[in-house]
């Protein structure tokens, strides 16, 4: 009798409360039933696709994706706790589309230093956008310092229309409403070191050596221009790594690392704090010393390995394509949520790669039977030394970098990854003639 009222009174509690969950991220597009789980899909992988109208439940289109499952409840008495401090949300590729609460007025436009054949791109650019769009460009002020720009009188009436900031001195983060970059995938991590907040939309042409970041071909910029200012583009939100870096103050005078707005400078308890955001990836190394490096590496507080070597590789997904792929690293398309820890030519042959849940913190020291300093750079820039006492905090960014895609977010990378790094590139295995098949046939 004791058994049968049990499972009369569980039979009760899933008919009340659980026979029909509705995951509250996902808008009521998802229902979930312990005897019949609904969860359907449009058959339309485009972009552009939403949740088909007037269609029935099973098959309407999911608007998030939640790991490793929306459902928070397993079995009859079993449940996750829920977490009110959860640190991401992550979307569904297919969903993410670009959209403006207003019109963009004014646009930033990022140049390759010292590259002759990108002034002509970007004097057609520029022109295009004041003249036909009546847009408020702003311009590095090195970029106008140019020769060629400078002796241009046809360019001049342009030029006197332009905005233009200094690095390390000026603030525009609040000023533009989104970024157009000529050059290769530099001209992309420059323009992520100058907002260590919010970034607005980029959008990446195509003119450097490699361009695996830098999507958009030159050819027809006008068409693609103005598609992006009309709101109807995909983008990929590539995570960014916020970066802590705290030094002991052993010097009078202070070595202040700036060029990046939210670097502060926290000499409270003798110590020196500076914060970057990092797109590719942060590099431990051993620097000029011959020794090995010899860093602890922690992970939530806890110590999980010391790296001897020449250094480590902190990176995010889409830097998992760049210095971390050529060490060994696994490459991770931009929308996974982790942060990826590679070692530099470790003196171990078990240390191999790992990947981690984006949003946990790493913190990374000099250990203290350390021979010698270790050096730090970040995005392969603001590089500097590291001792003993000083240490590096690394954690998953909330502001990602919007990048604006050509098709959409997983048909661009797997074209990047064909085109630029020729991935899986080799000759095709040849077939069997079919004589001999047949003949094959006969003797068996």
């Amino acid at each position: 009798m004791e058994m049968e009222q049990e499972k009369m009174n569980v039979n009760k509690e899933l008919s009340s409360d659980s026979a029909s969950y509705h995951c509250s991220a996902c808008h009521g597009d998802e229902t979930w039933s312990y005897n019949h789980p609904i969860r359907g899909r449009a058959k339309s992988r485009s972009l552009s696709a939403s949740p088909a109208l007037g269609s029935t439940k099973e098959f309407r289109r999911t608007r998030s994706l939640h790991g490793p499952c929306p459902v928070t409840t397993f079995g009859p008495k079993a449940c996750v706790l829920q977490n009110p401090q959860t640190i991401m949300h992550i979307q569904d590729p297919a969903s993410q589309r670009l959209t403006w609460n207003k019109s963009p007025k004014s646009v930033l436009v990022i140049k390759k230093i010292r590259d002759a054949s990108l002034l002509q791109p970007f004097k057609e650019l520029c022109i295009y956008l004041m003249e036909e769009n009546n847009m408020i460009v702003y311009v590095e002020k090195k970029v106008l310092e140019d020769p060629a720009i400078v002796s241009d009188e046809n360019f001049g009436p342009v030029k006197k229309k332009f905005c233009t900031f200094r690095e390390d001195y000026d603030d525009i983060s609040n000023q533009i409403d989104f970024i157009i970059c000529l050059g290769g995938d530099g001209t992309l991590l420059y323009a992520s070191s100058l907002f260590q907040g919010s970034v607005p939309p980029v959008m990446a042409f195509h003119l450097g050596s490699l361009g695996f970041l830098t999507p958009f071909n030159f050819e027809n910029f006008q068409s693609q221009v103005n598609q992006v200012i009309e709101g109807n583009a995909a983008v990929i939100l590539r995570s960014r790594l916020k970066v802590r870096v705290v030094k002991e103050l052993r010097d009078k005078k202070i070595a202040i690392h700036n060029g990046l707005s939210e670097n502060g400078l926290d000499t409270e308890g003798g110590k020196q704090a500076m914060q970057y955001q990092v797109l590719n990836e942060v590099v431990i190394d051993r620097g000029p010393s011959s020794y090995l490096s010899n860093v602890d590496v922690y992970l939530d507080g806890h110590l999980i390995t010391t790296v001897q070597g020449d250094g480590v590789i902190v990176s995010t997904p889409t830097g998992s394509t760049a210095y971390a792929a050529a060490a060994g690293a696994s490459m991770v398309h931009p929308n996974v949520p982790a942060i990826m820890v590679t070692p530099i030519c470790p003196h171990s042959l078990s240390f191999r790669p790992i990947v981690v849940p984006a949003g946990v913190e790493l913190k990374i020291m000099l250990s203290p039977e350390a021979r010698n300093t270790a050096w730090v750079s970040f995005d392969g820039r603001k590089r500097q030394e590291i001792r003993h006492g000083d240490s590096i905090s690394i954690t998953t960014s909330c502001y990602p970098l919007p990048s604006i895609c050509v098709c959409d977010p997983v048909s661009d990378w797997f074209e990047s990854l064909a085109q630029c790094l020729h991935w899986n590139v080799r000759k095709k295995q040849a077939h069997f003639p079919e004589d001999e098949d047949e003949d094959q046939d006969e003797d068996s």
